[in-house]
């Protein structure tokens, strides 16, 4: 869940960055672990990773602290009030604001498998914050230390280990998560995947055939849950693309991704305002195979690029 915040409203907890001195012991060493979780993923998305253990690293910290403060009260909120407000929450920090199409659509209750592309960014966070309707949601994420220093946030995530072991465990908690009729989201690609918005159709296209068949095989597993595609665009800047300090790295993909944290480094960056647009609500599959069932989410998926 990278997200990738501008006021506290008043009556809440203390804005980012102001943290007592009386803080906790476990929410100042959070802090840390957050930030030092931070400081490596600028000095990786710039190319400086063999250098994370000399002076270099002091450059990066304020930036790295900054975002932590965020990720940190993130984390309080959705504690406090819920996966779907604290997202609510980070969004209108990190963007411009939301606009979403179809989330009527989206039934209250009952098994649902909730599919979406993964452009990075604010992506899940918007995403989420347009789920309110269901509090029993889960989300199956990548195991990555910066989701496991948030232990109120991974309380709604079922984590997936990069490699093959554990895979099979994912897979039937979130069999069991659809059969005691709660909603689960996924992302099928698995990784990043190109901005609709930003990169352009085509090339958001291209990523879909790289979906694995694994929200097929869900529906398959619990033929009585619905499913339901979700599109997020307008979460990348197109700004930070053309960052002078991108040309630092040479490859596409490295580009890209220091791209990505200059965003979120950047509040300059943070205007864009998110877009999420959901496709219509779909049956169970009690007679579907699994290679049926993967090409209609393909399609619906493709007709939501388009449209």
């Amino acid at each position: 869940m990278t997200g990738s915040l501008s006021t506290t409203s008043a009556g809440q907890a203390s804005r980012p960055g102001t943290w007592p001195s009386t803080e906790p012991a476990a929410s100042q060493a959070q802090l840390a672990t957050l930030t030092d979780i931070n400081v490596d993923d600028l000095l990786d998305a710039a190319g400086l990773l063999r250098w994370r253990h000399t002076p270099l690293r002091r450059l990066f910290r304020a930036p790295a602290r900054r975002f932590a403060l965020v990720a940190q009260e993130f984390d309080r909120r959705v504690g406090a009030q819920g996966l779907a407000a604290g997202s609510a929450w980070l969004v209108q920090r990190m963007s411009g604001g939301l606009d979403v199409v179809g989330a009527g659509q989206v039934p209250g209750s009952g098994p649902l498998l909730i599919l979406a592309n993964h452009p990075g960014m604010t992506d899940t966070v918007a995403l989420l914050s347009t789920l309110a309707c269901r509090p029993d949601l889960r989300v199956i994420a990548g195991d990555r230390p910066f989701l496991r220093a948030l232990p109120q946030v991974a309380r709604s995530l079922i984590l997936l280990p990069e490699g093959e072991g554990g895979r099979l465990a994912v897979l039937r908690a979130a069999v069991a998560h659809l059969k005691q009729g709660g909603a689960l989201l996924t992302f099928p690609a698995g990784r990043i995947e190109p901005d609709p918005a930003t990169f352009g159709s085509g090339r958001a296209l291209q990523s879909l055939q790289g979906w694995s068949d694994s929200a097929a095989l869900l529906v398959r597993r619990v033929p009585q849950a619905r499913w339901q595609v979700a599109l997020v665009s307008n979460v990348v800047s197109p700004r930070t693309q053309r960052h002078p300090l991108t040309w630092l790295r040479r490859s596409a993909f490295d580009k890209e991704k220091l791209a990505a944290a200059l965003q979120v480094a950047l509040p300059r960056y943070h205007g864009l305002r998110a877009h999420v647009d959901f496709g219509p609500l779909q049956p169970g599959a009690a007679a579907a195979d699994v290679a049926s069932l993967h090409a209609a989410m393909l399609r619906q998926a493709q007709q939501l690029v388009v449209r």
